[in-house]
């Protein structure tokens, strides 16, 4: 694997709990953003995250909706590099504009309250952290 195929992106990509976040980043036209340099950290909901919020259904109209797709997927990352056991109780700000309440506790972290464990993908341009929720954007 060369360094390009190390990106929160291609990392993204090939975990499989990732599949319906990454086909939303290929359907918001997200991709060539996240395989910049960065460094960009992605808080990556997994596929059972998004099967809670949107049924097949409803996620196949948010795939065809670019502009609310776009606000979805630009609330789940932060520019800059956050490593799990960096991450103290604080507030981080996403690249959609929101504010994202980040808590440290003894099994992860929690932003948002969405839960993230200390398991993370480190990548050329970032790092990338499952979570169990999609967080919504504020408007």
């Amino acid at each position: 694997m060369n360094a390009a195929d190390n990106d929160v992106v291609a990392n993204t990509a090939a975990v499989g709990k990732f599949s319906k976040f990454y086909n939303a980043m290929r359907a918001a036209g997200l991709v060539a953003t996240y395989k910049g340099p960065g460094p960009f950290t992605i808080f990556a909901p997994t596929d059972e995250a998004f099967d809670k919020l949107f049924p097949d259904g409803a996620l196949h109209a948010l795939l065809k909706d670019r502009p609310r797709l776009t606000s979805i997927i630009n609330n789940h990352v932060v520019n800059g590099t956050l490593l799990a056991k960096d991450i103290q109780t604080s507030d981080a700000t996403s690249v959609q504009g929101d504010t994202l309440a980040l808590a440290a506790n003894d099994d992860g972290f929690t932003v948002n309250g969405a839960k993230a464990s200390f398991q993370e993908i480190e990548s050329t341009n970032g790092v990338v952290h499952a979570i169990d929720t999609i967080m919504m954007p504020k408007a």
